[in-house]
């Protein structure tokens, strides 16, 4: 799996920008949860998810070049508005630090 692969698993049902880079180099990426909802319960919650599966010290996605390790960004989620009020999004904020050859 290369780098491209481990970033699309881990968002594989959201939206998102996918910046490279090389060996020991951070970058910042985001990705938005998308629902047609009244409420904010969903996708608050799909958020926390995001969270607690990154944890405080990060989580490292394995590549055929290496690894990457994904850190919660600061702010880590923002509820945006959208013009149509039954379409709810937050946007996700993440670090993620190459380890890879190329």
């Amino acid at each position: 799996m290369d780098a491209e692969q481990a970033i699309h698993s881990f968002w594989s049902y959201i939206t998102y920008s996918l910046s490279y880079d090389t060996f020991d180099h951070q970058v910042s990426m985001n990705a938005s949860i998308w629902d047609r909802s009244s409420s904010w319960i969903y996708l608050t919650n799909k958020a926390k998810e995001i969270s607690q599966t990154i944890g405080y010290g990060g989580i490292v996605l394995d590549t055929s070049e290496g690894y990457i390790k994904i850190y919660r960004n600061s702010p880590f989620y923002n509820r945006m508005s959208e013009d149509e009020t039954q379409i709810k999004r937050i946007l996700i904020n993440i670090q993620a630090e190459y380890f890879t050859v190329d």
